[in-house]
This record gives structure tokens, C-alpha cells and sequence, in this order.
């Protein structure tokens, strides 16, 4: 006698998760968020860089990415480039048969086709191709959700990211720019959406309503140091940021603002510590923030925010508080664009404090208006969100899976 039991999907997600970028995790929670919504059953693990953060902190089986442990460090000694080696085989194994587990696997978020900031084709790239390339052997199918991509130069890298791509089951971006950019690197996009950055579906704070004197300006700092492509003056590049970012606070405490500075990976402290000495003034402090929901509550608290990274934006623009972006890449201007603030970005490689102040005044004279707007694109955001994300899941997520057990009779 044959009948049928019904059991969850297994979903996988994969990449620089549990790593120390706010961002990141921030895509995995509002992920976990979507997918216990539409599948409140489905059992979920994860294969990422920081497997005990992310089992600790998000509750699912995690284990790491590479087996090689010292995969991120510069091998220099014969040992640990044998090991490098090494583990690149082993890895080819290890990846297919933790795919091979799962009905499906998602890339949630993150940006995974891109080389906006310094980045090795055989680190993540290597490891993206991988996953795309067992999914396709073993029939899983692997999705590539609100992720973002660039135009690469380096051969070995776009080759990585171009393949990747291609063997993806599905694919959605977070701006229709990096549509385009894989459009052009030769994958057929013509199927593939565009829809906001997974973190506008997690919850935000109330908004606030400034009133009485000018409050608090937090400004989001990066160790940023150019992007790929500009290895050779990554140093005069981060001096001019680091410069023309100080000069900018000092300008704030000079005229009595209290300053919050914000990061958002843990590499970013150096930059904080940098600024809080050369400023040295008590109405400067460093905010302590271990996700995205600790950045918007930062935000949301402020009168104003100016930021570098691309989650500190999204965490203030989805908090309405205006925003102005200190822009590295043209991943930040599109997001302004989308959420009404396109005319307040400034280059991050060339920060002039002067200019930046100008821009900084004229967004505070326009902060009732800007909060109005930024009320009506996040509901959009949201709004889009939940449609693309239920179209994902009906057409890659099983809602079930049935066995057929023999009974005795």
C-alpha cells in the first residue's frame, strides 16, 4: 500500500554571510523574513563565510565556505599556496554535494556580480561560479535574487561572474543598471527582473519628526580605498576620502551639530577611530551597531544622514531620514534616483567638505518635503518586493515535496 508524506523544501543560501558586513546579513535576514512568510516550513541552512555568526544569530545550520580556512589571507609561504590550491579542489566536492541536498539555493542579495571594491577572481568569484555549476549538474536550481553587478575589466573575473550568471536558474537585480551590465558581459536578461534591495523588507523603526534646534548628523564611514581597478593609488584615494571626510565633521561640531559616525563592516573601524582623533570633540561618538536594524534605529533618530556604503544608505533612506551619499560606485546614485534624491550624491574619490556642506545645507532646507517623498517610494519598494519575491517562490520553490512510502499492509 503506497501513500504520500509531505515534507518541506530545503532551501540553501549561499555567500559572505556572517562575515562582519552589515549589509550581507542584513539580505539574509530580510530573506529568512520572506521565506518564513510565504514557506513558514521550509528548513534552511547555509553555506557562507561566517558559519558560527550566522548559526547563532539567524537559528539555521551553517557551515563554512571554503575549506582552506586561511582562503581571505595573502598566501605567501610555499604552504599556504599549496593550501590555497588544495582547497580550491577540495571546494569543487564540497560545494556540489551540499547543493546536490537541496531543492533550491538563493543568493540573497549582496554584491555578488560586481568588482566595485578590490576583489580576487579565485576568492568569491570562484566560489559563485561553483555553486552556479553544480546546481546546473545536479539539477538544483540555483537563484540569483536582488543581487548587484557592475561592468568587470579583469578577464578572469568577468569570465567568473559572466559564467555565473549564465548558469543560474533564475536572476533578479536590485537596480536595473546591473540588469544592463550583465546584459552586456552577453547573458540573456530578458527574462530577469529588477526589483528594491531585499533590506527595504525589513521593518523600520517609526519615523521621526525633527522639531525645536538642528539634531544629530550621522555620517557613514567606509575604509574605502577605490575599487578594483584602482589598485595603484588605492592609498591617495583613501587619504583624500579620510581628509575630506574629517574636514566635513569638523565643519558640523563648528557649528554645534552632534555627530554619529556609523559603519557598516567591521573593517570600517580604523576610518572611525581616524576621525574621532582628529576631530576630538565630545559631540562626536561612534555608534555600536551589529545590524541593519541598529543602523536604522541610528538613522531614524537623526535630522540628517551622510553615508558611503550602500546598506548605510538603504538603512536611511528606508528610516526617511534625507540622506546624502558620499557615492563610490553608480550602484548608490541609481538607489538615490529611485528613492527621489538623485541630486544629493557627492564623489566619494574626490571629497570636497566645502561642497559637501553646500549639498548638506541644501538637503536640511528640503528635509520636510524629502521626508514626504521617501514615505511614498518605500511603501512602492515594499510593495514590489512582496510581488517579485512570491513570483520567485512559486516558480522555484517546491511548496512541498512528496514521497511515496510502502506500507506494510
Amino acid at each position: 500500500m503506497t501513500s504520500a508524506r509531505r515534507t518541506p523544501p530545503r532551501v540553501g543560501v549561499f555567500g559572505l554571510l556572517g562575515s562582519g558586513n552589515l549589509g550581507n546579513d542584513g539580505s539574509l535576514e530580510a530573506l529568512l523574513a520572506l521565506l518564513r512568510a510565504e514557506h513558514p516550513g521550509a528548513v534552511v541552512d547555509a553555506l557562507c563565510g561566517g558559519p558560527e555568526v550566522v548559526a547563532s544569530r539567524f537559528g539555521i545550520p551553517a557551515t563554512r565556505l571554503h575549506w582552506y580556512r586561511g582562503e581571505y589571507r595573502t598566501a605567501s609561504r610555499a604552504g599556504a599556496v599549496a593550501g590555497k590550491a588544495l582547497g580550491k579542489l577540495v571546494d569543487v566536492v564540497r560545494t556540489a554535494a551540499w547543493v546536490r541536498r537541496h531543492d533550491v539555493v538563493i543568493v540573497p542579495g549582496m554584491g555578488v556580480l560586481e568588482a566595485t571594491l578590490p576583489l580576487r577572481p579565485w576568492g568569491f568569484p570562484y566560489a559563485l561560479f561553483l555553486l552556479c555549476a553544480s546546481g546546473r549538474l545536479t539539477r538544483t536550481p540555483v537563484a540569483l535574487v536582488g543581487v548587484g553587478a557592475a561592468p568587470v575589466r579583469d578577464r578572469a573575473t568577468r569570465a567568473l561572474v559572466r559564467w555565473s550568471a549564465g548558469l543560474a536558474a533564475h536572476r533578479s537585480y536590485r537596480d536595473a543598471m546591473s540588469r544592463d551590465a550583465m546584459r552586456r558581459m552577453g547573458v540573456d536578461t530578458s527574462r530577469d527582473e529588477v526589483h528594491p534591495d531585499l533590506a527595504f523588507a525589513l521593518p523600520a523603526p517609526p519615523a521621526a519628526t525633527p522639531a525645536g534646534p538642528p539634531g544629530p548628523v550621522c555620517v557613514g564611514v567606509m575604509d574605502f580605498h577605490g575599487g578594483n581597478d584602482d589598485r595603484a593609488r588605492a592609498r591617495e584615494i583613501h587619504r583624500r576620502y579620510l581628509d575630506g571626510t574629517t574636514r566635513f565633521v569638523r565643519a558640523l561640531v563648528a557649528e554645534g551639530r552632534q555627530v554619529r559616525l556609523l559603519t557598516g563592516d567591521a573593517c570600517d573601524a580604523p576610518v572611525v577611530a581616524a576621525i574621532l582623533d582628529a576631530v576630538d570633540s565630545p559631540l562626536v561618538s561612534a555608534a555600536e551597531a551589529a545590524s541593519l536594524a541598529d543602523l536604522m534605529a541610528e538613522t531614524a533618530a537623526a535630522d540628517t544622514v551622510v553615508a558611503t556604503r550602500y546598506h548605510n544608505l538603504i538603512c536611511a533612506l528606508k528610516s526617511g531620514t534625507p540622506t546624502l551619499a558620499l557615492s563610490y560606485a553608480a550602484k548608490s546614485e541609481a538607489l538615490m534616483d529611485r528613492m527621489g534624491l538623485g541630486a544629493y550624491c557627492h564623489p566619494a574619490r574626490e571629497v570636497d567638505a566645502d561642497r559637501l556642506l553646500e549639498q548638506f545645507r541644501e538637503l536640511e532646507k528640503q528635509s520636510a518635503g524629502l521626508r514626504r517623498t521617501l514615505a511614498e517610494r518605500n511603501l512602492e519598494a515594499e510593495r514590489q518586493l512582496r510581488e517579485s519575491f512570491a513570483h520567485l517562490t512559486k516558480a522555484a520553490i517546491p511548496a512541498d515535496r512528496t514521497q511515496a512510502l510502502r506500507e506494510a499492509p
